[in-house]
Protein backbone atom coordinates (compact mmCIF):
# COMPACT_ATOMS: atom_id res chain seq x y z
CA UNK A 1 0.00 0.00 0.00
CA UNK A 2 1.13 3.57 -0.79
CA UNK A 3 2.38 5.65 2.04
CA UNK A 4 1.70 9.24 1.61
CA UNK A 5 4.70 11.58 1.80
CA UNK A 6 4.52 14.39 4.37
CA UNK A 7 6.19 17.85 4.85
CA UNK A 8 6.28 19.01 8.48
CA UNK A 9 5.34 22.57 9.71
CA UNK A 10 7.12 23.29 12.48
CA UNK A 11 5.50 25.90 14.44
CA UNK A 12 8.24 29.24 15.27
CA UNK A 13 5.69 31.60 15.55
CA UNK A 14 3.29 31.98 13.08
CA UNK A 15 -0.28 32.72 12.74
CA UNK A 16 -0.76 31.16 9.86
CA UNK A 17 0.55 27.59 10.23
CA UNK A 18 -3.21 26.01 9.45
CA UNK A 19 -3.56 28.13 6.22
CA UNK A 20 -0.18 26.52 5.13
CA UNK A 21 -0.87 23.37 6.49
CA UNK A 22 -4.02 23.55 4.34
CA UNK A 23 -2.44 25.57 1.19
CA UNK A 24 0.34 22.49 1.22
CA UNK A 25 -2.47 19.74 1.52
CA UNK A 26 -4.71 21.42 -1.62
CA UNK A 27 -1.91 20.84 -3.54
CA UNK A 28 -2.10 16.73 -2.69
CA UNK A 29 0.13 16.22 -0.30
CA UNK A 30 0.39 15.64 3.31
CA UNK A 31 1.01 18.06 5.63
CA UNK A 32 1.51 18.19 9.68
CA UNK A 33 1.61 20.59 12.26
CA UNK A 34 4.33 20.32 14.95
CA UNK A 35 6.18 22.29 17.84
CA UNK A 36 9.60 24.08 16.93
CA UNK A 37 11.25 21.86 19.68
CA UNK A 38 10.72 18.84 18.34
CA UNK A 39 13.45 16.40 18.90
CA UNK A 40 15.45 14.14 15.97
CA UNK A 41 14.37 11.05 17.22
CA UNK A 42 10.61 12.27 17.10
CA UNK A 43 11.30 13.74 13.84
CA UNK A 44 12.90 10.25 12.87
CA UNK A 45 9.40 8.57 13.51
CA UNK A 46 6.71 10.31 11.66
CA UNK A 47 6.58 7.92 8.63
CA UNK A 48 7.59 9.71 4.71
CA UNK A 49 8.82 12.96 5.86
CA UNK A 50 10.08 14.66 2.42
CA UNK A 51 10.94 18.00 3.42
CA UNK A 52 10.24 20.05 6.29
CA UNK A 53 9.35 24.26 6.89
CA UNK A 54 10.27 26.56 9.51
CA UNK A 55 7.27 28.87 9.54
CA UNK A 56 8.37 31.51 11.81
CA UNK A 57 5.94 35.06 12.68
CA UNK A 58 5.13 37.45 14.84
CA UNK A 59 4.85 34.78 17.67
CA UNK A 60 8.95 33.87 17.88
CA UNK A 61 9.35 35.59 21.01
CA UNK A 62 8.51 33.58 24.23
CA UNK A 63 8.92 34.55 27.62
CA UNK A 64 11.63 37.00 26.24
CA UNK A 65 13.60 34.78 24.12
CA UNK A 66 13.43 33.51 20.86
CA UNK A 67 12.02 29.67 19.86
CA UNK A 68 15.21 28.39 17.77
CA UNK A 69 14.92 24.32 16.68
CA UNK A 70 17.17 21.55 17.89
CA UNK A 71 20.70 22.60 15.93
CA UNK A 72 20.68 18.69 15.10
CA UNK A 73 17.56 19.01 13.04
CA UNK A 74 19.90 20.39 10.12
CA UNK A 75 21.94 17.50 9.98
CA UNK A 76 18.98 14.98 9.75
CA UNK A 77 19.58 14.77 5.73
CA UNK A 78 15.43 16.28 5.31
CA UNK A 79 15.56 19.21 2.80
CA UNK A 80 14.42 22.51 4.93
CA UNK A 81 12.76 25.26 3.82
CA UNK A 82 12.92 28.39 6.09
CA UNK A 83 9.35 31.31 6.32
CA UNK A 84 10.29 34.37 8.15
CA UNK A 85 12.55 32.40 10.48
CA UNK A 86 16.29 33.59 9.42
CA UNK A 87 18.34 30.58 8.56
CA UNK A 88 21.58 30.26 6.96
CA UNK A 89 21.61 26.69 6.91
CA UNK A 90 18.42 25.60 5.52
CA UNK A 91 18.71 24.85 1.29
CA UNK A 92 15.72 27.32 0.68
CA UNK A 93 14.83 30.28 2.57
CA UNK A 94 12.40 33.30 2.31
CA UNK A 95 11.90 36.40 4.57
CA UNK A 96 8.61 36.31 4.26
CA UNK A 97 5.42 33.93 3.22
CA UNK A 98 6.35 32.29 -0.64
CA UNK A 99 4.17 32.45 -2.89
CA UNK A 100 2.16 29.39 -4.32
CA UNK A 101 4.86 28.76 -7.32
CA UNK A 102 7.85 29.37 -4.68
CA UNK A 103 5.94 26.84 -2.07
CA UNK A 104 4.91 24.34 -5.31
CA UNK A 105 8.83 24.13 -6.01
CA UNK A 106 10.08 23.32 -2.50
CA UNK A 107 7.59 20.87 -2.38
CA UNK A 108 7.92 18.70 -5.54
CA UNK A 109 11.68 19.46 -6.91
CA UNK A 110 13.57 20.02 -3.91
CA UNK A 111 11.83 17.72 -1.67
CA UNK A 112 10.81 15.40 -4.61
CA UNK A 113 7.62 14.65 -2.39
CA UNK A 114 4.60 12.71 -4.44
CA UNK A 115 0.72 14.05 -4.61
CA UNK A 116 -0.75 11.60 -3.18
CA UNK A 117 -2.52 12.41 -0.23
CA UNK A 118 -6.35 11.94 -0.99
CA UNK A 119 -9.21 10.35 0.73
CA UNK A 120 -8.90 6.91 -0.49
CA UNK A 121 -5.59 6.75 0.20
CA UNK A 122 -6.04 7.98 3.77
CA UNK A 123 -8.56 5.81 4.87
CA UNK A 124 -6.34 2.71 3.81
CA UNK A 125 -3.42 3.97 5.48
CA UNK A 126 -6.01 4.80 8.51
CA UNK A 127 -7.37 1.36 8.74
CA UNK A 128 -4.08 -0.41 8.77
CA UNK A 129 -2.86 1.95 11.58
CA UNK A 130 -6.54 0.68 13.41
CA UNK A 131 -6.11 -3.06 12.81
CA UNK A 132 -2.74 -2.56 13.88
CA UNK A 133 -3.47 -0.87 17.43
CA UNK A 134 -6.87 -2.79 18.34
CA UNK A 135 -5.70 -6.38 17.44
CA UNK A 136 -8.26 -8.19 17.95
CA UNK A 137 -9.99 -6.24 21.26
CA UNK A 138 -13.25 -4.21 20.88
CA UNK A 139 -14.11 -0.43 20.62
CA UNK A 140 -16.88 1.62 22.26
CA UNK A 141 -17.64 4.93 20.49
CA UNK A 142 -20.84 7.47 21.41
CA UNK A 143 -22.58 7.48 18.65
CA UNK A 144 -24.38 10.86 18.10
CA UNK A 145 -25.25 11.09 14.66
CA UNK A 146 -23.20 14.14 14.03
CA UNK A 147 -20.33 14.35 11.13
CA UNK A 148 -17.24 13.37 13.71
CA UNK A 149 -19.00 10.19 15.21
CA UNK A 150 -20.41 9.20 12.27
CA UNK A 151 -17.37 9.38 9.60
CA UNK A 152 -15.43 7.83 12.97
CA UNK A 153 -17.72 4.72 13.21
CA UNK A 154 -17.85 4.09 9.16
CA UNK A 155 -14.22 4.58 9.29
CA UNK A 156 -13.68 1.89 12.48
CA UNK A 157 -16.62 -0.34 10.86
CA UNK A 158 -14.78 -0.55 8.01
CA UNK A 159 -11.03 -1.62 9.53
CA UNK A 160 -12.57 -3.63 12.60
CA UNK A 161 -16.43 -4.55 11.77
CA UNK A 162 -18.05 -6.18 14.51
CA UNK A 163 -15.35 -5.59 17.34
CA UNK A 164 -16.90 -1.93 17.14
CA UNK A 165 -19.87 -1.47 19.27
CA UNK A 166 -21.55 1.72 18.68
CA UNK A 167 -24.09 3.42 21.72
CA UNK A 168 -26.77 6.23 20.45
CA UNK A 169 -28.36 8.00 23.19
CA UNK A 170 -31.79 9.48 22.34
CA UNK A 171 -32.25 12.09 24.96
CA UNK A 172 -35.33 13.56 23.94
CA UNK A 173 -33.59 17.15 22.43
CA UNK A 174 -32.67 15.31 19.03
CA UNK A 175 -33.94 16.96 15.11
CA UNK A 176 -36.99 15.03 13.70
CA UNK A 177 -35.94 11.75 12.93
CA UNK A 178 -32.26 12.34 13.55
CA UNK A 179 -31.95 8.94 15.97
CA UNK A 180 -34.55 7.24 13.09
CA UNK A 181 -31.45 7.88 10.46
CA UNK A 182 -28.73 6.89 12.76
CA UNK A 183 -30.40 3.15 13.29
CA UNK A 184 -31.20 3.23 9.92
CA UNK A 185 -27.64 4.19 8.47
CA UNK A 186 -25.88 2.40 11.06
CA UNK A 187 -27.71 -0.91 11.82
CA UNK A 188 -30.16 -1.31 9.08
CA UNK A 189 -27.82 -0.47 6.29
CA UNK A 190 -24.25 -0.47 7.27
CA UNK A 191 -25.26 -3.67 9.64
CA UNK A 192 -23.01 -2.10 12.54
CA UNK A 193 -23.62 -3.49 16.12
CA UNK A 194 -25.63 -0.42 17.73
CA UNK A 195 -26.64 -0.40 21.08
CA UNK A 196 -29.87 2.42 20.99
CA UNK A 197 -31.17 3.57 23.99
CA UNK A 198 -34.37 5.48 24.15
CA UNK A 199 -33.56 8.39 27.68
CA UNK A 200 -36.10 10.92 26.14
CA UNK A 201 -38.29 10.72 29.55
CA UNK A 202 -35.24 10.71 31.62
CA UNK A 203 -33.65 13.94 30.20
CA UNK A 204 -36.87 15.35 30.02
CA UNK A 205 -37.89 14.72 33.77
CA UNK A 206 -34.39 15.95 35.12
CA UNK A 207 -35.16 19.10 33.24
CA UNK A 208 -38.16 19.56 34.24
CA UNK A 209 -38.55 23.70 35.25
CA UNK A 210 -35.09 23.80 34.64
CA UNK A 211 -34.73 27.70 33.06
CA UNK A 212 -30.98 28.81 33.60
CA UNK A 213 -28.77 27.93 30.52
CA UNK A 214 -26.02 26.56 32.21
CA UNK A 215 -27.96 24.30 34.34
CA UNK A 216 -29.87 22.87 31.58
CA UNK A 217 -25.89 21.96 29.92
CA UNK A 218 -24.70 20.76 32.73
CA UNK A 219 -27.58 18.61 33.68
CA UNK A 220 -27.84 16.80 29.99
CA UNK A 221 -24.14 16.69 29.76
CA UNK A 222 -24.01 14.78 33.02
CA UNK A 223 -26.95 13.02 32.46
CA UNK A 224 -25.30 11.46 29.13
CA UNK A 225 -22.30 10.84 30.56
CA UNK A 226 -23.97 8.61 33.09
CA UNK A 227 -26.38 7.04 30.75
CA UNK A 228 -23.09 6.37 28.35
CA UNK A 229 -21.20 4.93 31.93
CA UNK A 230 -24.15 2.09 32.71
CA UNK A 231 -24.26 0.93 28.89
CA UNK A 232 -20.07 0.39 28.84
CA UNK A 233 -20.49 -1.45 32.68
CA UNK A 234 -22.74 -3.77 30.77
CA UNK A 235 -20.17 -4.78 28.20
CA UNK A 236 -17.45 -7.38 28.20
CA UNK A 237 -13.58 -6.89 26.22
CA UNK A 238 -13.84 -3.24 25.61
CA UNK A 239 -10.48 -1.68 26.22
CA UNK A 240 -10.60 1.46 23.20
CA UNK A 241 -13.01 4.26 22.58
CA UNK A 242 -13.47 5.82 19.90
CA UNK A 243 -13.55 9.84 19.54
CA UNK A 244 -14.17 11.98 16.81
CA UNK A 245 -11.24 14.00 17.71
CA UNK A 246 -10.28 16.09 15.18
CA UNK A 247 -7.77 18.42 13.42
CA UNK A 248 -8.78 21.86 14.63
CA UNK A 249 -9.58 20.68 18.25
CA UNK A 250 -5.64 19.35 18.76
CA UNK A 251 -4.92 23.47 16.81
CA UNK A 252 -7.28 25.07 19.06
CA UNK A 253 -5.52 23.64 22.26
CA UNK A 254 -2.44 25.84 21.40
CA UNK A 255 1.02 25.11 20.95
CA UNK A 256 4.26 26.34 22.23
CA UNK A 257 4.42 29.61 20.90
CA UNK A 258 0.47 29.95 20.30
CA UNK A 259 -2.41 30.81 22.69
CA UNK A 260 -5.31 28.21 23.45
CA UNK A 261 -8.58 28.89 21.71
CA UNK A 262 -9.89 26.11 23.93
CA UNK A 263 -9.10 23.66 26.21
CA UNK A 264 -8.90 19.88 24.01
CA UNK A 265 -10.80 17.26 26.00
CA UNK A 266 -10.44 13.66 24.85
CA UNK A 267 -12.96 11.73 26.95
CA UNK A 268 -15.01 14.43 27.44
CA UNK A 269 -15.51 13.85 30.93
CA UNK A 270 -16.00 10.04 31.47
CA UNK A 271 -15.51 8.43 34.65
CA UNK A 272 -11.59 8.31 35.41
CA UNK A 273 -12.83 4.70 36.24
CA UNK A 274 -13.30 3.72 32.32
CA UNK A 275 -10.09 3.20 31.31
CA UNK A 276 -10.55 2.91 27.84
CA UNK A 277 -7.36 3.29 25.74
CA UNK A 278 -7.96 6.24 22.36
CA UNK A 279 -8.57 5.36 18.68
CA UNK A 280 -8.81 9.06 17.12
CA UNK A 281 -8.86 8.08 13.43
CA UNK A 282 -9.49 11.66 12.50
CA UNK A 283 -7.28 13.69 14.83
CA UNK A 284 -5.31 15.10 11.67
CA UNK A 285 -8.09 15.97 9.59
CA UNK A 286 -9.99 19.44 8.84
CA UNK A 287 -13.84 19.86 8.64
CA UNK A 288 -13.94 19.45 5.11
CA UNK A 289 -11.87 16.37 4.81
CA UNK A 290 -13.66 14.78 6.86
CA UNK A 291 -16.95 15.28 5.01
CA UNK A 292 -14.64 13.95 2.22
CA UNK A 293 -13.64 10.97 4.23
CA UNK A 294 -17.83 10.36 5.09
CA UNK A 295 -18.53 10.40 1.25
CA UNK A 296 -15.44 8.09 0.44
CA UNK A 297 -16.99 5.83 3.13
CA UNK A 298 -20.65 5.92 1.59
CA UNK A 299 -22.25 7.64 4.21
CA UNK A 300 -25.29 9.50 2.73
CA UNK A 301 -24.85 13.38 1.78
CA UNK A 302 -27.73 14.31 4.16
CA UNK A 303 -25.41 12.91 7.33
CA UNK A 304 -22.30 14.15 5.83
CA UNK A 305 -23.23 17.37 5.69
CA UNK A 306 -25.47 17.53 8.58
CA UNK A 307 -25.95 21.06 10.61
CA UNK A 308 -23.55 22.28 13.07
CA UNK A 309 -25.48 20.97 16.38
CA UNK A 310 -24.88 21.86 19.69
CA UNK A 311 -24.13 18.84 22.19
CA UNK A 312 -27.80 19.87 24.24
CA UNK A 313 -29.61 19.64 20.89
CA UNK A 314 -32.83 21.30 20.88
CA UNK A 315 -32.58 21.97 24.71
CA UNK A 316 -30.85 24.97 24.13
CA UNK A 317 -32.98 26.31 21.25
CA UNK A 318 -36.51 26.13 23.28
CA UNK A 319 -35.25 28.66 25.42
CA UNK A 320 -36.22 28.61 29.15
CA UNK A 321 -37.36 26.30 30.83
CA UNK A 322 -37.97 23.42 28.34
CA UNK A 323 -41.78 22.17 27.81
CA UNK A 324 -42.76 19.30 25.59
CA UNK A 325 -45.00 21.52 23.66
CA UNK A 326 -42.48 24.21 22.92
CA UNK A 327 -39.92 21.26 22.22
CA UNK A 328 -42.63 19.90 19.56
CA UNK A 329 -42.52 23.56 18.02
CA UNK A 330 -39.03 23.67 18.10
CA UNK A 331 -38.28 20.49 16.54
CA UNK A 332 -41.29 20.55 13.65
CA UNK A 333 -40.46 24.66 12.88
CA UNK A 334 -36.33 23.30 12.24
CA UNK A 335 -37.62 20.55 10.05
CA UNK A 336 -39.07 22.57 8.01
CA UNK A 337 -36.71 25.74 7.54
CA UNK A 338 -34.35 22.78 6.66
CA UNK A 339 -36.67 21.31 4.15
CA UNK A 340 -36.90 24.39 2.44
CA UNK A 341 -33.73 25.72 2.41
CA UNK A 342 -32.70 22.30 0.73
CA UNK A 343 -35.62 23.11 -1.84
CA UNK A 344 -34.45 26.36 -2.34
CA UNK A 345 -29.92 25.56 -3.05
CA UNK A 346 -29.61 27.18 0.39
CA UNK A 347 -28.36 23.71 2.73
CA UNK A 348 -24.80 24.19 1.29
CA UNK A 349 -24.86 28.44 0.78
CA UNK A 350 -25.56 29.07 4.34
CA UNK A 351 -23.59 27.57 7.43
CA UNK A 352 -25.90 27.40 9.81
CA UNK A 353 -29.83 27.73 10.23
CA UNK A 354 -32.04 26.60 12.56
CA UNK A 355 -35.35 28.02 14.81
CA UNK A 356 -36.17 28.99 18.15
CA UNK A 357 -38.73 28.90 20.55
CA UNK A 358 -38.76 31.37 23.47
CA UNK A 359 -40.67 30.86 26.81
CA UNK A 360 -43.25 33.56 26.41
CA UNK A 361 -46.40 34.02 24.15
CA UNK A 362 -48.00 36.77 22.18
CA UNK A 363 -51.61 37.24 21.22
CA UNK A 364 -52.77 36.74 17.81
CA UNK A 365 -55.56 35.05 15.38
CA UNK A 366 -56.85 31.51 14.63
CA UNK A 367 -60.06 30.76 12.93
CA UNK A 368 -61.45 34.04 13.77
CA UNK A 369 -60.52 33.93 17.40
CA UNK A 370 -58.05 35.42 19.76
CA UNK A 371 -55.31 33.03 20.39
CA UNK A 372 -52.29 33.53 22.95
CA UNK A 373 -49.19 31.03 21.51
CA UNK A 374 -45.62 30.94 21.24
CA UNK A 375 -43.36 32.43 18.18
CA UNK A 376 -40.62 31.02 16.22
CA UNK A 377 -37.47 32.60 15.55
CA UNK A 378 -35.34 31.75 12.35
CA UNK A 379 -31.88 31.61 12.70
CA UNK A 380 -29.34 31.70 9.39
CA UNK A 381 -25.51 32.58 9.17
CA UNK A 382 -22.60 32.45 7.72
CA UNK A 383 -19.22 32.20 9.31
CA UNK A 384 -15.45 31.27 8.55
CA UNK A 385 -14.23 30.68 12.29
CA UNK A 386 -17.71 31.06 14.41
CA UNK A 387 -15.63 33.53 16.19
CA UNK A 388 -17.92 36.25 14.00
CA UNK A 389 -21.22 35.56 11.92
CA UNK A 390 -23.19 37.58 9.54
CA UNK A 391 -26.58 36.95 8.81
CA UNK A 392 -28.02 35.64 5.08
CA UNK A 393 -29.91 37.49 2.91
CA UNK A 394 -32.96 35.21 2.56
CA UNK A 395 -35.15 35.61 -0.60
CA UNK A 396 -38.28 36.97 0.13
CA UNK A 397 -40.58 34.87 -1.64
CA UNK A 398 -38.42 31.98 0.47
CA UNK A 399 -39.45 33.01 3.43
CA UNK A 400 -42.89 33.97 3.28
CA UNK A 401 -43.45 30.23 2.08
CA UNK A 402 -41.33 28.70 5.45
CA UNK A 403 -43.71 30.99 7.78
CA UNK A 404 -46.41 30.16 5.74
CA UNK A 405 -45.65 26.39 6.62
CA UNK A 406 -44.80 26.98 9.90
CA UNK A 407 -48.04 29.11 11.28
CA UNK A 408 -50.12 26.55 9.13
CA UNK A 409 -48.39 23.31 10.04
CA UNK A 410 -46.86 23.63 13.69
CA UNK A 411 -49.44 23.61 16.84
CA UNK A 412 -49.14 26.62 19.19
CA UNK A 413 -47.31 29.04 17.30
CA UNK A 414 -49.05 32.02 15.87
CA UNK A 415 -46.00 34.07 15.10
CA UNK A 416 -42.76 34.07 12.91
CA UNK A 417 -39.86 36.23 13.43
CA UNK A 418 -36.57 36.10 11.43
CA UNK A 419 -32.98 37.33 13.68
CA UNK A 420 -31.14 40.02 12.17
CA UNK A 421 -28.63 39.97 14.56
CA UNK A 422 -24.93 39.51 13.84
CA UNK A 423 -21.94 37.93 15.84
CA UNK A 424 -20.86 40.09 17.83
CA UNK A 425 -23.24 41.63 19.69
CA UNK A 426 -25.04 38.27 19.67
CA UNK A 427 -23.82 34.75 19.48
CA UNK A 428 -24.74 32.07 17.18
CA UNK A 429 -27.26 30.78 19.83
CA UNK A 430 -29.54 32.08 22.33
CA UNK A 431 -28.66 30.08 24.98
Amino acid sequence: MMKQDMIVILDLGSTENTDLARKIRDMGVYSEIHPHDISPEKLSELENVKGVILNGGENRVVDGAPVEIAPELYGCGIPMMSIDYPSSRCQEAYEAMPDDETLRRFIFDTAEAEANWNMKNFIDDQVEQIKRQVGDKKVLLALSGGVDSSVVAALLLKAIGDQLVCVHVNHGLMRKNESESVVEVFQNQLRANLIYIDASERFLNKLENVADPEKKRKIIGEEFIRVFEEEARKLEGIEYLGQGTIYPDIIESGTKTAKMVKSHHNVGGLPEDLKFELVEPLKQLFKDEVRACGLELGLPEKMVYRQPFPGPGLGVRCVGAITRQRLEAVRESDAILREEFEKAGLDKKVWQYFTVVPDFKSVGVKNNARCFEYMVIIRAINTVDAMSATIERIDWDTLQKITDRILAEVENVNRVCYDMSPKPPATIEFE
